[in-house]
């Protein structure tokens, strides 16, 4: 636990999976319905500094919490994300894994999915 860390004061109410290395719960400010996060209990910047047995917990959290938000809300697909340092937008420093339910129609055009981050770049499958 870090002070000043809102991951790390999370409070428990906000909690709906866990198990002994990490947490997940429903982000603050939802892209979509379902929209989740999953963070490991030890403070941690980087996915690249979790531990062998801190990421086997987050990505079991995160096949929970996948199963949790098809049965709730019936997605039909998914985006899963880390912003990892601030150039790549991290603006909480707790390593923090987005699971972000997507539906048909919530985008005109979803292909490129994450490739958006650089609208430039995203669309290579046409002619520009």
């Amino acid at each position: 636990m870090t002070a000043n860390c809102v991951f790390c004061a999370l409070a428990p109410g906000r909690i709906i999976l866990s198990n002994d290395l990490a947490v997940a719960f429903r982000d603050g400010f939802p892209v979509s319905p379902g929209h989740t996060l999953v963070i490991p209990r030890r403070h941690v910047r980087s996915f690249f500094d979790t531990t062998a047995e801190e990421r086997t917990a987050l990505f079991a959290l995160l096949d929970a919490a996948k199963a949790g938000i098809d049965s709730e809300f019936r997605p039909d697909g998914y985006n899963i994300g880390v912003n990892d340092g601030a150039a790549a937008g991290q603006t909480v420093p707790h390593l923090h894994i987005h699971l972000i339910p997507r539906y048909g129609g919530d985008k005109k055009e979803p292909r490129g999915g994450v490739r958006w981050i650089i609208p430039d770049k995203a669309d290579y499958w046409s002619k520009r």
